[in-house]
């Protein structure tokens, strides 16, 4: 499956840094239950979705922030 990446690297630094502070609130029982839960998946989805340049959310709203 092809798809054209529409993250630029600016989104996809902010993605990463909130990521690794969402995993750091966890893991450091600052943030623990269930809203820790869903900021542990929430983080691992920013990863992801930074990793391969795309985030599915963008494309119902033509969003892109890859530049020209």
């Amino acid at each position: 499956m092809k798809f054209e990446t529409n993250m630029g690297s600016a989104d996809r630094i902010i993605r990463v840094v909130l990521a690794l502070v969402f995993a750091g609130l966890y893991f450091t029982n600052i943030v623990s239950g269930l809203f820790g839960t869903i900021l542990l998946i929430l983080g691992v989805v920013f990863l992801l979705t930074s990793f391969v340049s795309f985030c599915p959310l963008y494309l119902p709203f033509k969003i892109s922030t890859k530049g020209k």
